[in-house]
Order: C-alpha cells, then structure tokens, then sequence
C-alpha cells in the first residue's frame, strides 16, 4: 500500500485522474470501476475535460459502477447509475456495451452479482478499481462485517451508511439493502484504488490505515494490498501516523 498525501481535493483529484489516464493509455482496454459519491466528483470532471481535449481515449476502454441502492433504477436521481451518468457517462463519447451497472431492481439479486462477476471475469479483470470510504469504513456497500474474499454480493445496510446516504436524496428514500462489487474484486484488482477527502473523513481513515485489520472496517482491507495506491488530502490524512507529500 502506497499512501499519497495531496494539498488539497483538487490536487488529489488530479493525481487520481492523472492515474487512470496512465492507465488508459497503457492499455486501451482497460477495465474500470468508478464509485460515486463526493469523493469522485472532481476526478469525474477531470477526466471529462482530458477526453474533451483529445488527451485520453475511452473508447476502447468498459467500466463497471461500483454499487448501488436496491430497488433504486438509473432513473432515481440519488441512484449511483444517475450520478455517474451525470458525472461521466453522458458526457463521453461510450458505447452502452461499454458500461456495467447493478440493476438494482431485479429479482433475483443473486443472479445479478453473478453476472457482474461473470462480466469482470470474461474481461480479464479490474485494470482499476477505484473506491471511497464511508464514515464506518465501508467500501462500496460492502458494510462491517464484510467477507474480505467476497465477490459481488448484496446486503443488509449498516444504519451508519443509511444515515449518511439520506444527503444524495431531495426526498427521504427507503434504503435498506445494496449490491456491489466485493473486496474480493478489490484484492484482485491491479490496482486498487482509495481516495478521501474532508476532515470528516480522518478519523476512519486512521482507523483503516493503521489500526487493525478487521471486518468490522472494511477500508483496512487496504493493508493487505502491496500495489494498493491511496490518495488523501491533507485533512483526510491528518491523523494517520506517516504518509507521503506529493
């Protein structure tokens, strides 16, 4: 695990498009997990403003939605599938087959984890895998108590995240399950991926990064990851023991 220390959001936010950008052009075809949420956001513009000055390519490129809210469909503006076609999607020259989502609305959930795994398998895996972290250490919604080997999977919400999700809402949803990729697809991945920001975020970030590894907080999973890269701000990083300036 690599830890990046940056001055401020924007600065972070650039090295972690700077990142996939590398990556893209190493390897057109790359697959990508974007989470959404505020963390992404800059990063998202970035890399729109990037492919509108012709400085990377996507369109050899699939990318998969990291999770999603159950029994929200793309359509519901506090959706994950929403803010990253919002925030990405739209605004770049993709095919559909391009892009992977969980729908959120099936019946048989099982089914649907399944064919996300089948879908990242058949493409030979994550190139990168881009994460934030919850205020209870979650990764995507893979919530305390998570399986660290787990594939995609779905379950119950953890009342923390449920709290904290009702800011993505102009009305109070009912939220009480998710699905998402699993830390399984993280450990997996070639290049995993954390960024925070805020200094709301520094004391799970401490938590994660140098307390110990446990279930019960998910993000510590990073630990375990050698060619794992984090990036904070300087607020998020604030009470980690050591990390680097760049």
């Amino acid at each position: 695990m690599q830890i990046n220390r940056y001055k401020s959001y924007e600065h972070m936010s650039q090295a972690v498009a700077n990142l996939v950008v590398q990556q893209v052009q190493r390897k057109p075809d790359s697959l990508i997990c974007f989470p959404s949420g505020e963390s992404p956001t800059a990063m998202l513009r970035i890399l729109v403003k990037l492919a509108e000055d012709g400085k990377v390519d996507f369109n050899h490129a699939h990318f998969v939605a990291l999770d999603e809210w159950v029994g929200l469909d793309k359509n519901n503006a506090g959706s994950c599938s929403y803010y990253l076609n919002e925030h990405f999607f739209s605004q770049v020259d993709l095919s559909p087959t391009q892009i992977r989502f969980f729908d959120a609305t099936a019946p048989d959930l099982d089914r649907e984890c399944q064919k996300m795994n089948d879908y990242i398998s058949r493409l030979g895996g994550l190139d990168i895998m881009i994460v934030g972290i919850g205020m209870n250490g979650h990764i995507g919604l893979n919530e305390p108590g998570a399986i660290f080997k787990a594939y995609a999977n779905h379950s119950a919400l953890d009342p923390v995240t449920v709290d904290v999700a009702q800011k993505y809402f102009k009305q109070q949803p009912h939220l009480s399950k998710g699905i998402t990729l699993g830390l399984g697809h993280l450990a997996e991945a070639k290049t995993p991926v954390l960024m925070a920001s805020g200094e709301k975020k520094a004391d799970i970030i401490a938590q994660a990064l140098n307390g110990p590894v446990s279930s019960s907080v998910p993000a510590s999973i990073f630990q375990t990851l050698p060619n794992a890269q984090v990036f904070l701000d300087e607020d998020a990083a604030a009470k980690l023991f050591s990390d680097q300036e760049c």
